[in-house]
């Protein structure tokens, strides 16, 4: 087992190369880049970030402005009539003065010690800016991702049980309609409904606290934290619901129509015996080894969305701002950590079944 992890850690390497990669060079090739962004600011072409870039460069670019000679030609959109100077100057700062081969190698060398630099338009680290964003995403992901175990597993055991009856009928046509409504229109409808927009005003909208929250006592805290978290989590279970109950009862159905558990029934064991004693433990292994893979799903790819709509202020929204800011330190920084964490989630989840089923060997099967 251990020559085993030993191969997929070393695959990451190149794995995670990959992605970098091409990521960088389809960001080459996109428009309206940071340089862009602070001369749309500066000439009033747009309203970019330009007034939030750290140090000083809104500022130095108004004051060579009036220098700055209309007949000059630039490869920046925007860029006539600029001071050359002071967009050799922009180019430093945001280190393209350096060629795309070899930004791409040191941001790789910096990557690997964990060193992901300073947002272009914050005055910060990039780290310290998403530890900051991380606890609202990872609160939403705890909770949608054991919510939807909690109920899921249950019901999916139960429709395997009632399999082709009214109740597995009626659930299914409940759980389809689920998973094909996207989880931000669902979103959508509730904040219609339950937060101020045609009919009632039961929840709020901003945030995952009140702004009296440090005043309340520990059960209010708690009560208006539930409050808050009420309608994103709604939204964000409905295909989660869906996927891991489906999974549940096709697991179940599989191991229940197996011989040994004929044999079981044979030998005079209850149904209940030979469900949990017997299926169960096989029927679970699908299920809980996806558990890694379902918490980051739900951490990362479902709350873009979702943050965005309840303006939460986690990771799914930094991402989405870095993106339009083309804050690209965030945003290469962010599928940085996050491809690294998909891949080690992907072997947690292979350990995983073997630490449920000892019988499966991955070591020996790549062998094979």
């Amino acid at each position: 087992m251990g020559a085993y992890i030993l191969r997929r850690l070393l695959l990451m390497i190149p794995t995670l190369f990959g992605i970098m990669a091409v990521s960088f060079a389809v960001i080459q090739f996109a428009p309206g880049g940071p340089v862009e962004q602070v001369i749309a600011k500066i000439t009033g072409q747009g309203g970019g970030p330009g007034d939030r870039l750290s140090g000083g460069g809104a500022d130095m670019g108004m004051q060579n402005f009036d220098a700055a000679s209309s007949d000059v030609s630039s490869r920046y959109r925007g860029a006539q009539g600029l001071d050359p100077e002071f967009i050799k100057k922009l180019e430093k700062q945001f280190g393209f003065d350096k060629p795309p081969l070899e930004r791409f190698f040191m941001m790789l060398w910096n990557y690997s010690r964990f060193d992901f630099g300073r947002s272009y338009f914050r005055d910060i680290p990039v780290l310290q800016l998403i530890l900051e964003k991380m606890p609202v995403s990872v609160s939403l992901g705890l909770w949608i991702t054991l919510l939807s175990y909690l109920i899921s597993i249950p019901l999916g055991i139960r429709k395997a049980v009632k399999d082709g009856s009214a109740f597995d009928v009626w659930t299914s046509g409940i759980i389809i309609v689920g998973y094909a409504i996207p989880g931000f229109m669902f979103a959508i409808l509730l904040m219609v409904l339950f937060a101020g927009g045609s009919f009632f005003d039961w929840f709020p909208l901003r945030g995952l606290t009140s702004d009296n929250w440090s005043q309340l006592s520990i059960p209010g805290k708690i009560l208006d934290y539930l409050w808050h978290i009420a309608l994103p989590i709604t939204a964000m279970i409905m295909s989660a619901f869906a996927t891991t109950t489906l999974l549940t009862k096709n697991s179940f159905l599989d191991e229940i129509r197996k011989q040994y558990v004929v044999t079981a029934r044979a030998k005079g064991l209850s149904e209940r015996q030979v469900l949990y004693g017997h299926v169960f433990r096989n029927a679970m292994l699908i299920v809980i080894a996806g558990f890694p893979g379902a918490f980051i799903s739900a951490f990362f790819t479902g709350s873009l969305l979702i943050e965005n709509i309840f303006s939460l202020d986690g990771l799914g929204l930094l991402g989405f701002r870095s993106v339009l800011d083309r804050d690209y330190p965030v945003v290469f920084a962010n599928l940085y950590i996050f491809s690294l964490l998909g891949l080690f989630v992907t072997l947690i989840s292979d350990l995983t079944y073997t630490w449920i089923d000892p019988r499966i060997d991955f070591e020996r099967r790549d062998v094979g």
